[in-house]
């Protein structure tokens, strides 16, 4: 019966999800910056590509 108690108690369980939460939320944030700074990274390129002199 102790034994169940203290895992009840315990919190490895919550804090580990805790964690996956927040790792989730850093990919996710760092996948949208990474999109945003591609997209605009792209855009440059075309911008310059289309002042180049032809051929």
């Amino acid at each position: 019966m102790d034994r169940i108690r203290e895992f009840l108690k315990s919190e490895d369980g919550p804090t580990a999800t805790e964690y996956a939460v927040m790792l989730a939320l850093i990919i996710i944030a760092a996948l949208t910056a990474i999109t945003n700074l591609g997209t605009k990274v792209t855009s440059v390129f075309e911008n310059v590509e289309s002042k180049l002199p032809a051929g």
